[in-house]
């Protein structure tokens, strides 16, 4: 778990994840995925808040927090970082529905993703991943740089602290996140 890669998201989605609200990531892909399309590549990777594309009536709960998109130079902070414990495509609505309980989105948010057609996907399919998530001891800080921009999924960031991963604990305690895991179980045994 060294990698430097962050999975870019909505601000909202993120403090989700945070607090420990939200236990899924739902993804299509962006408009710079490649010609493959999206893919949950990375099980290992920090998360990295967008202030961009995220409208309330896109979430059901949560502080949507419209601001510019950020600039050259400004300072990003990074405070968690996740793990997909198990990532699956899916292709019928029902169980993807049957995950509501583990997300923020709205239920047109994630019906309108899942029969988008695109980027190396077809319509009536979404990938899900499970993720652990963990916040770092102490926030990590860097400048932002142009290659973090576009709409693309996962980025490159520089190499975080040395001692993060020692550092870092479970936004979930184990007991609840093993609950969490039980119910998703439908989905993960489509693997």
């Amino acid at each position: 778990m060294s990698s430097s890669i962050a999975f870019k998201e909505w601000q909202v989605v993120c403090d989700a994840l945070a607090s420990g609200r939200q236990s899924i990531l739902l993804r299509k892909g962006g408009i710079h995925e490649g010609r493959a399309g999206f893919s949950f590549a990375h099980e290992s990777f920090f998360l990295f808040s967008t202030r961009f594309h995220a409208l309330e009536e896109q979430v059901r709960e949560g502080e949507v927090k419209v601001m510019p998109e950020w600039q050259i130079g400004e300072p990003i902070t990074i405070t968690h970082h996740a793990e997909a414990l198990w990532a699956v495509t899916l292709t019928d609505w029902e169980k993807v529905a049957a995950l509501e309980s583990h997300h923020i989105y709205s239920e047109k948010t994630v019906r309108d993703r899942f029969d988008w057609e695109g980027k190396g996907m077809a319509s009536g399919s979404i990938h899900v991943a499970l993720v652990r998530v963990r916040k770092l001891a102490q926030p990590w800080e860097f400048p932002y740089e142009a290659g973090f921009g576009g709409c693309r999924s996962w980025i490159k960031l520089p190499q975080p602290p040395a001692d993060w991963l020692e550092t870092a604990q479970p936004v979930i305690d184990d007991e609840s996140f093993a609950g969490l895991s039980r119910t998703s179980a439908p989905v993960a045994a489509c693997l």
